[in-house]
């Protein structure tokens, strides 16, 4: 029996390089993303002992996991940011729109420059 392939190894190199991107997203929250080989990455979140992650994702196309850990590395920076505050029950589009011109340019260079670093071109 011939084993499937789910992801190219054009595709496979790609998801690499946006997962090496984001390695301080993994230092900031319990987010991991991982080689499955074959299959593609798989993203973990939210670790909780003894049961383990409690969501995951599967990719095979670095586009769409580059979106999405972009989305968590906002999302994080967001949090962080309005810790604390009211601000946060409003959700995190709240707290973006409640910063200065200035700091919501910076978090969309931030984004620029991950994309340059995995390779992507947006």
């Amino acid at each position: 029996m011939e084993k499937q392939v789910y992801i190219t190894q054009e595709e496979h190199e790609k998801c690499q390089k946006v997962a090496d991107a984001f390695a301080e997203l993994y230092e900031m929250a319990d987010i991991v993303v991982v080689d499955v080989g074959r299959y593609g990455f798989v993203m973990l979140k939210y670790y909780v002992p003894p049961h383990g992650f409690e969501e995951d994702a599967t990719f095979t196309d670095s586009i769409l996991l580059f979106e999405e850990l972009w989305q968590e590395w906002l999302n994080m920076k967001l949090y962080l940011m309005a810790k604390g505050t009211p601000l946060l029950e409003k959700g995190y589009k709240s707290v973006f729109e409640s910063l200065t011109e200035e700091k919501q340019s910076e978090l969309i260079i931030k984004k620029t420059n991950f994309a340059k670093t995995a390779g992507i071109y947006l």
